[in-house]
């Protein structure tokens, strides 16, 4: 699985970049109100079938989202600069995005629109203005002919098309109680003129097209086949997923809660089994010594060019169903189905990788997909954390303890009104630090790339002086119990003094 977003961090919220310093639930905490910001744009779906003779068959799909627009609550969403401007760049067409995006909802919107059609209450809050004049030609060419029309007679509407088919028809049916509707065909509807009694009991009926419960279906969309993969309970495979993982709660299942347990108590039940490729590549990369790459689609060409085994088996075949080829002919990085059959053949080749060097016994020539679960083991449920406290995140256990890299410590002396910002300013040049303020006139730096260059450069700095922090002598908790520990062993002192004085 993999997904696209329109925005990563919202520049609009304080802190909400990810720092070294942040554990595991404070980096949920920033992206919880990233994820509510944004939106997805579009999903991929790869599913990998196993065949005879070590060979996997794969159903690439790419769906392009659009939140449900039926019910009174509109959905709002913000847009990045950046992030709109890579996608552009990798060709991502917009026009369906916005067209033809498949509509989705959560659990708390689709209880709301249940509510709305049981009362009789709903609206469709229509993104476009060209979606409203569809509907307003729609209605007028209905009725500009029923003033005319005798009962039974019936007319055709053209040239609709997706949620448009729907849309029309609950309109016609809710603005008029002497018509009645059916969709013919993928673009058409047919409007026909009945008598009151008739309606009703066409309404009743149980092959009418727009049933409350049709019309949920319809309005859950994409969320409909979430259902599904929540129900195959297979496992779900991603390239560092922490915040693919946040949408599919967010967007399909339920609002982000704020508790950070709960969320991965909440994503461990609906999906039991998730292997992220970050994290197994990171192992292969160490434990293979490949060379060191980032991009999943550079990944996938250091496996390709690799050899597994000269004495073992080969890779499995992986190959495109023939419906499916379109990324057999075409590498398309960041089209959210390419990535995603990326993503499941990344993990199958590392997985024989490992598997081929776990044992000094020959590995058999087709090797079940359980063989390759049990040598990726330690890695399932270990979603990779970026820039943090922790390698990753454990959803069927608890977190590794945080564990940062060095710190320096900035003193200040002479320069009053020191920001974060500033400081960060300063010392970007040597190295990418993460600031955070350690008391009045004190910063500590992170960062992944210790460098001795920064203390020897600012030995002999007029107002800022920098050195390894020590726990011990720079942190305030620790200072702070040192001086009420002075306090009172300077007490205890003078007690024991006059005490001694007036016994003599």
């Amino acid at each position: 699985l993999d997904m696209e977003f329109t925005g990563l961090h919202s520049t609009s919220l304080q802190n909400s970049e990810p720092s070294l310093f942040d554990s595991p639930a404070e980096r949920y905490v920033k992206a919880r109100q990233s994820v509510q910001h944004f939106t997805l744009v579009q999903l991929g779906l790869a599913i990998f079938s196993k065949e005879n003779s070590n060979k996997y068959v794969v159903h690439s799909y790419n769906f392009f989202l659009f939140p449900s627009t039926l019910g009174k609550r509109d959905v709002e969403f913000t847009l990045s600069a950046s992030s709109i401007q890579f996608l552009s760049h990798y060709g991502f067409d917009y026009n369906k995005f916005f067209k033809d995006g498949i509509p989705y909802m959560n659990e708390v919107q689709e209880e709301m629109l249940r509510q709305q059609l049981l009362a009789g209450t709903w609206k469709i809050c229509s993104m476009s203005n060209a979606d409203r004049d569809i509907l307003k030609k729609a209605i007028d060419e209905v009725t500009s002919w029923i003033a005319a029309a005798k009962e039974e007679d019936t007319m055709i509407l053209q040239d609709l098309n997706g949620y448009h088919m729907l849309e029309v028809q609950l309109v016609l049916r809710q603005a008029l109680e002497n018509v009645w509707t059916e969709p013919l065909g993928d673009t058409k509807v047919v409007v026909k003129k009945v008598s009151p009694e008739h309606r009703q009991l066409l309404e009743n009926s149980s092959h009418d097209p727009c049933q409350k419960k049709l019309i949920l279906l319809s309005a859950r969309g994409f969320t409909n086949l979430f259902h599904i993969l929540v129900k195959a309970k297979k496992p779900l495979v991603g390239h560092n997923m922490l915040m693919d993982l946040m949408h599919l709660h967010d967007k399909f299942y339920r609002p982000l809660p704020e508790s950070y347990e709960e969320f991965k108590k909440n994503i461990h039940n609906l999906f039991p089994v998730i292997i992220d490729t970050k994290t197994v590549t990171k192992y292969v990369q160490k434990k293979c010594l490949f060379p060191r790459v980032s991009s999943l689609l550079e990944v996938y060409a250091v496996l390709c060019s690799s050899n597994p085994d000269p004495k073992g088996p080969p890779y499995p075949v992986i190959a495109l169903a023939s419906d499916c080829s379109r990324y057999a002919e075409k590498k398309i990085p960041h089209e959210a189905g390419y990535d995603a059959f990326l993503c499941g053949s990344v993990l199958l080749m590392s997985a024989h990788l490992l598997l081929c060097r776990s044992t000094d016994d020959a590995v058999e020539a087709d090797p079940s997909f359980s063989q390759y679960l049990t040598v990726l083991a330690e890695h399932v449920n270990k979603v990779n954390f970026i820039r943090g406290g922790v390698p990753s995140i454990n959803f069927s256990g608890e977190d590794a303890p945080c564990r940062h890299p060095p710190a320096l410590v900035v003193h200040v002396r002479g320069w009053s009104g020191l920001t974060e910002r500033q400081i960060y300013e300063e010392f970007k040049a040597h190295c990418r630090f993460d600031v955070r303020r350690l008391s009045e006139n004190q910063f500590i730096l992170l960062s992944n790339k210790y460098k001795q260059l920064v203390l020897r450069n600012y030995r002999h700095h007029p107002h800022l002086q920098v050195s390894v922090y020590r726990h011990w002598r720079h942190s305030p908790s620790v200072n702070c119990l040192l001086q009420i520990s002075g306090i009172v062993a300077l007490w205890s002192l003078l007690a024991f003094v006059l005490g001694g004085a007036r016994s003599c």
